[in-house]
């Protein structure tokens, strides 16, 4: 293991570290989306969409869109995505 790889890691241990806070924002989303009904959570779509097209990025609704996913699998196929699925 090099000097470069124990000072600041591997590769994946950074990516990793980089996409935590990101988990941690879609987990903290989780109590809001539960409270939506079906008909709002199909909504988050076209206003996905919108907010993209107002010049929003991707980043900006990834963790909304990860916890509109998570929940829509919830609830149709009964299957909760785990926290280390959501890492990757």
């Amino acid at each position: 293991m090099s000097v470069f790889t124990k000072i600041f890691g591997t590769h994946s241990e950074r990516e990793v570290k980089r996409i935590i806070p990101i988990v941690d924002k879609i987990e903290a989303l989780a109590p809001e989306f539960e409270k939506l009904t079906d008909e709002q959570l199909q909504a988050k779509t076209p206003e996905f969409k919108e907010r993209l097209a107002n010049g929003e990025t991707l980043d900006d609704i990834l963790p909304e869109a990860y916890a509109t996913v998570r929940e829509a699998a919830t609830r149709v196929l009964d299957m909760r995505h785990y926290r280390v699925q959501l890492i990757g």
